[in-house]
């Protein structure tokens, strides 16, 4: 049976919701300040919580019928939500995303020294004994660099196909990446890992065979953004795995939901990225252009990113930081 200290407690919710509703008039979010409106979204989730609890008492279906009424109000005025403006898209990447990166370095820079670690220890190791390159790459591909060849090589001939496999491949590595941080971030610190010891020893075989200028001249125009996005991804995915495993005075479930909240925002945001990443891998990587050219194109890339990533905006309703008046909310549990 529920207590009465319980329902007390979790009245004063439901009335601050059903008032966010009432303000509203409704029919549309638009009335609402950006603070009510993540009031809003964690008093739907904690009353649906509410709800799960209420209806385990058959005592209590007077109270879950008008809790099952109030979350019906809330979720059509929610997922109602306010008509697209145009230029919405341009915003997010213009002001919001730079803002929610900077907010979230930390994780980024988290996820970067892992693949530097695992580079530098891929390189070392090699080093150290060359047979372990075998066992990392494969006997093909050693086969390919000792005869001073490069892999890509192939995909001169075939570049809009293979330009659209890469994206694809980016893609998917750069969503797993963050989608695994859901296992307590074991599958992001993984992947981490695992491409950057991938990449020591694959520059430890290409520098023994003198090959070293041919590797990084290729790899450095498209990799000044594909490494960054990757490492963003990490970062996203690292985030999430903080939120289920360290939720502060939030539910955990709360705290699972902001961090996936900002982590997805992250990862949409690296898309241009890695469409631009696999298009210059496609076709300007791979080309015959002078190394030098390639560099310099590397440097100019790398400089506007750099340069967008830390703009400062402080745009109204960019910021992801949690609002003062619901923090208290959260930090009540459902029983």
């Amino acid at each position: 049976m529920i207590s009465t200290r319980w329902l007390e407690k979790r009245r004063a919710h439901w009335a601050r919701l059903e008032q966010l509703v009432a303000n509203s008039g409704g029919k549309s979010v638009s009335s609402l300040s950006p603070t009510e409106l993540q009031e809003l979204a964690l008093l739907y989730r904690q009353t649906a919580s509410d709800l799960s609890t209420v209806r385990e008492d058959p005592t209590s279906s007077q109270l879950a019928l008008y809790l099952n009424q109030l979350l019906g109000r809330a979720h059509n005025l929610i997922y109602m939500g306010r008509k697209a403006k145009r230029g919405s898209i341009w915003r997010f990447y213009r002001d919001t995303y730079p803002a929610i990166f900077q907010e979230t370095f930390s994780d980024t820079f988290a996820a970067f020294v892992l693949f530097l670690i695992a580079g530098i220890a891929g390189f070392l190791m090699s080093l150290a004994d060359p047979s372990f390159v075998r066992h990392v790459i494969g006997p093909q591909m050693v086969a390919t660099i000792e005869n001073h060849k490069m892999w890509t090589d192939s995909i001169v001939g075939i570049m809009p196909q293979t330009s659209s496999l890469i994206m694809t491949n980016n893609l998917s590595v750069s969503f797993a990446a963050f989608a695994s941080g859901i296992l307590a971030g074991v599958g992001t610190v993984y992947m981490m890992l695992y491409n950057g010891l991938l990449i020591g020893v694959i520059g430890e075989a290409c520098w023994r065979e003198g090959m070293s200028l041919r590797l990084w001249s290729f790899v450095a125009a498209h990799g000044v953004l594909e490494l960054p996005a990757i490492f963003i991804a990490g970062g996203a995915g690292l985030g999430l795995a903080k939120g289920l495993l360290f939720p502060g005075v939030l539910s955990r479930g709360e705290s699972l939901a902001r961090a996936g909240a900002r982590s997805v925002k992250l990862v949409l945001g690296i898309i241009p990225l890695l469409v631009i990443a696999g298009l210059i891998e496609g076709f300007i990587s791979p080309s015959s252009l002078p190394y030098q050219l390639k560099f310099l194109l590397a440097a100019a890339l790398f400089t506007l990113l750099t340069l967008y990533l830390s703009q400062r905006r402080n745009p109204a309703g960019s910021s992801i930081s949690v609002p003062a008046a619901s923090a208290p909310l959260g930090a009540h549990p459902a029983r």
